[in-house]
């Protein structure tokens, strides 16, 4: 039987089989000879290029699945060049993506940093910086600028009121030398901040106030260096307080640890040291001229940042943090806009706002303060000048050792602190003048819990969660 079409019909059909047969032919010749067109802007797959890329170089490029997945490559077949190292920066910039040259021929994709700068890059900005200003009455200006800017970057230029409550605080633990106890402050409604204050186990007066912010190494204050560094301090006659970082540690009670990585994160960590140093310096036996911070890596930003902002502070140490083309890693060093203050400031820049007051850096050669001696600390050497104290400002560098807050950085710490707010090094000195931290107890993690082994104390009425979080801050600041 014959299958009969209408002529009008047969004519649709006819142009509906060739204009598919032709749009089928565009498709397969498109994906056989993987040819593109201006019309599609040149457009391919960042996965399908990457491996044309090192088909063409010979090279390999590592990277994760989610790094590639759904991104794609304008005008890729224009992106290529002799160098390899050129191809891949014209491929990867526009989608912020990055590698980093390993051994044989071997490149790792990772996302760009923004808080990571090349070194002469840099140094060029921060000579940018410095240009601005050339005697004390000019330095002077400067920082009336940053100041307030920093603050008002950090949404704390109206400092929220602080809760009524009482911190929560637990027994006292003694030691050799020294005593324990852990302190939870509730720095907004339902907000607390926690953390183990040392003191020595006898003294008398006022004794110095130092804190002690951690930085983001596993297992934060409660690990061994955190331990020593606060322990050494007591039994040298200060009280040292370590805390955590925001959504580490006890504050995992009330937040996720992705919630650290929110911007706010910075706000919320410089509003909990103001709050700590409100209540240490309240304490009958505290110096209020004698108040000090130190803290490593993300600490050590906060360290520099905290110093700048609260001039209670009198001695600050940072340790393996500063540097003119880093500028944070983490949104709780960089997350709010602090470094577009002044037309764009840096964390070198903002280390100077301690001047004239005693300042210690230590660098290392593993990590981003490799070159300290280099750049950096001529200008802060120089910053200093401006007020007749150089001697003031010291760098320690350590080229050897690599990014953690060991025993060597321990030891300028201890011997800085001892400088200049009177401490008695020899209590953690052995017969030959080492220090030695023997002595020292090292704790159970759950014994510097002031909530209970399973968060079972933390107060009913705390916070759970960021939304909610967010509510109360921009209540509390009027926003």
């Amino acid at each position: 039987m014959a299958l009969l079409i209408h002529p009008i019909k047969m004519n649709r059909f006819k142009y509906v089989f060739i204009h598919f047969g032709f749009y089928f032919f565009i498709f397969t010749y498109k994906n056989v000879h993987g040819q593109q067109t201006s019309d599609e802007a040149y457009k391919r797959p960042l996965k399908e290029v990457l491996t044309i890329v090192q088909q063409k170089y010979g090279i390999t490029v590592r990277y994760s699945d989610s790094l590639v997945k759904n991104k794609f490559v304008t005008y890729a077949d224009w992106r290529y060049r002799p160098d390899v190292e050129a191809t891949l920066e014209n491929i990867l910039k526009p989608l912020d993506l990055k590698v980093k040259k390993g051994k044989d021929k071997v490149y790792s994709l990772s996302a760009y940093e923004y808080y990571r700068w090349n070194v002469e890059d840099g140094w060029a900005e921060l000579d940018r910086i410095s240009s601005q200003y050339h005697n004390l009455a000019e330095w002077e200006a400067r920082k009336q600028l940053l100041k307030p800017c920093l603050m008002d970057a950090l949404e704390l230029s109206k400092l929220p009121a602080t809760p009524s409550s009482n911190p929560i605080i637990t027994s006292i633990r003694k030691f050799n030398g020294y005593t324990v106890q852990n302190i939870a402050i509730e720095i907004l409604p339902g907000l607390y901040i926690n953390g183990s204050l040392y003191k020595p186990s006898s003294y008398k007066g006022k004794i110095p106030v130092i804190l002690n912010p951690d930085g983001h190494w596993e297992k934060q204050r409660y690990r061994p260096d955190c331990q020593y560094r606060c322990a050494a301090l007591a039994r040298m006659g200060a009280m040292a307080f370590s805390y955590d970082l925001f959504a580490w540690g006890e504050s995992q009670l009330q937040f996720n640890l992705e919630d650290h990585r929110r911007s706010l994160a910075m706000t919320i960590q410089v509003l909990g040291s103001i709050r700590i140093l409100d209540y240490l310096l309240s304490l009958k036996d505290a110096d209020t001229n004698r108040v000090a911070i130190t803290g490593g890596s993300g600490a050590g930003s906060h360290t520099v940042l905290m110093t700048a902002i609260d001039n209670r502070i009198k001695v600050s140490a940072p340790v393996v943090a500063i540097s003119s083309y880093f500028y944070g890693g983490c949104p709780c060093e960089s997350g709010m806009p602090i470094h577009a203050c002044g037309g764009g400031t840096d964390n070198v820049e903002i280390a100077a706002m301690a001047a004239p007051r005693p300042q210690l850096l230590v660098s290392d050669g593993g990590d981003w303060t490799d070159k300290m001696p280099i750049h950096d600390f001529p200008y802060l050497k120089k910053m200093y000048a401006l007020y007749g104290k150089q001697g003031d400002v010291e760098n320690v560098h350590l080229p050897n050792e690599k990014h953690d807050f060991g025993i060597n950085k321990r030891i300028t710490v201890y011997h800085f602190m001892a400088k200049h707010l009177g401490l008695n090094l020899s209590a953690i000195q052995n017969a030959n003048g080492a220090i030695d931290e023997s002595a020292i107890t090292i704790e159970k993690e759950q014994a510097m819990y002031v909530f209970g082994d399973h968060g079972e104390k933390l107060p009913s009425d705390a916070i759970k969660g960021f939304a909610l979080l967010e509510k109360v801050f921009n209540k509390a600041i009027g926003k």
